[in-house]
């Protein structure tokens, strides 16, 4: 009888310690909140969180920040005109500013309703084989991308009907969610069909901030992620993309663009205004206008050779590569602290590496050696065959995305009014972004829907945190 008594009192003794036994937090770590690392960090967290300026500026990157910024956010005109600095817009384009798909330096978000326009939403355009040193290879006729605008008396290249079909499904625990899955129709192309196997990739506009330190994170570090044959059998094998920079003439380590296709951001902002705004530069200096579409429009006007000066090119890619990155916000929460244990749990960071550590590189000193977190690798990953666009793009496959970073996320909806997430914006927030998450992130999307709904919770509230 004493036995059993003492027997029944260690079993009470056991259940009260697993009762009261909490579940495991990660450990706050100090310096985490400086996103941006202590010089490209900002407090702000108001609507314009994404617009303010590195600290250690010298007086001249400071007065090439305010004249960047006034560039990146001022309208382009049709040439000939008045204000010579800002004319040549098109002749078929998709936006008139950087800061009409980059509003507040955020995020764009896809059409809510079939019809609606495009704004920020692109679609990128190949057709089987590779162009020059290995890029894709263009429709004759339209080109790499699909313009859905024109100036007046010209033709648009075509319209894009954007509708959603909801897909349902469940956690381990019963709970439902559902998924929205995007189609898209090209409408009315003015300019005739495309050609035979055309691929078609859409593109939302990301948020700014961040990419003048991500620039000049060594090539060695972001190499060393690369695990192109899984070695250490985790599921996650990174793999770089190499691209093709003109202004050097040689190929480097792709960076920035959802597939990774540039090498810097120089050259990603010069073919973003000849792509998306229809603006030459001497790096970029020729029309997208090809000479099918020439031909019916042989005397349109430019705005000069280029249109945009290397002086005003160079001082918007400063603006941008000056931009501060949000802190992280609740850093030390409790809540926080256990969803980025299960986000290390689940080898999410195996993808989305929290810290990296900025070089020497580069003109602007407050950027150097900077402790950041991103939480990327900046590597191409296969991200399974529902996110697939098909199309190839360098060395990217038509299923591999650069890993996005995640800074900055938790401020979408204060900064940009949405949370759309993901290469097209299908994920309505971060939930869907994750649920969308296949190959690669497959164990990581399977270990997330058999969590709690309370653990759940703390993943998505420490990936808001951030």
């Amino acid at each position: 009888m004493r036995q059993l008594l003492v027997i029944l009192v260690i079993l009470i003794t056991c259940y009260a310690c697993q009762k009261d036994e909490k579940p495991p937090i990660a450990p706050a770590v100090a310096d985490e909140q400086l996103s941006g690392g202590i010089n490209g960090t900002t407090f702000d967290k108001s609507s314009n969180a994404f617009g303010v300026q590195l600290k250690g500026l010298t007086a001249d990157e400071e007065g090439f920040f305010v004249t960047g910024n006034a560039f990146f956010r001022s309208n382009w005109v049709v040439a000939p005109a008045s204000v010579q600095t800002l004319d040549g817009l098109g002749p078929v384009f998709n936006a008139i500013s950087c800061g009409s798909c980059h509003f507040k330096d955020g995020r764009a978000q896809p059409p809510t309703t079939p019809d609606a326009p495009l704004n920020g939403l692109l679609f990128r355009l190949s057709v089987a084989g590779m162009g020059l040193h290995g890029a894709p290879l263009g429709d004759p006729i339209y080109g790499g991308q699909l313009q859905d605008k024109a100036i007046l008396n010209i033709k648009n290249e075509g319209r894009v009907r954007v509708a959603y079909q909801e897909l349902s499904g469940s956690y381990r625990d019963g709970s439902v969610y559902t998924l929205r899955q995007p189609s898209y129709d090209i409408l009315d192309l003015n300019y005739g069909d495309f050609a035979p196997g055309i691929m078609v990739s859409p593109r939302i506009a990301q948020q700014v901030p961040g990419l003048g330190l991500l620039e000049i994170v060594p090539e060695q570090e972001i190499l060393s992620f690369v695990d192109e044959n899984d070695s250490n059998k985790d599921g996650i094998s990174g793999r770089a993309n190499y691209v093709w920079d003109i202004g050097t003439q040689t190929t480097l380590l792709g960076r920035f663009g959802w597939k990774a296709n540039q090498p810097n951001l120089l050259q990603q902002t010069a073919g973003a205004f000849n792509g998306d705004i229809g603006i030459t530069t001497n790096l970029v200096p020729n029309s997208h206008f090809s000479p099918i579409q020439e031909q019916q429009y042989p005397t349109i006007p430019n705005g000069g050779s280029p249109e945009l000066s290397d002086e005003l090119l160079l001082k918007v890619v400063s603006y941008i590569r000056s931009l501060s990155v949000p802190a992280a916000r609740d850093y030390d929460d409790v809540t926080v602290l256990r969803g980025k244990y299960l986000f290390k749990d689940l080898n999410c960071a195996g993808c989305h590496r929290p810290t990296l550590i900025t070089g020497n590189e580069g003109s602007i000193s407050a950027l150097k050696n900077q402790k950041i977190w991103p939480y990327t690798d900046l590597l191409l990953h296969d991200m399974g065959a529902e996110l697939a666009d098909g199309r190839p793009d360098f060395q990217a496959s038509g299923a591999e995305w650069r890993t996005p970073p995640l800074w900055g996320i938790g401020l979408l909806q204060t900064v940009n009014g949405h949370t759309s997430l993901l290469h097209d914006g299908r994920a309505r927030n971060v939930e869907e972004a994750i649920l969308w998450h296949g190959g690669e992130a497959a164990n990581a999307r399977k270990g997330f829907t058999e969590l709690s709904a309370t653990d759940r919770d703390a993943v998505i509230a420490f990936i808001h945190s951030l």
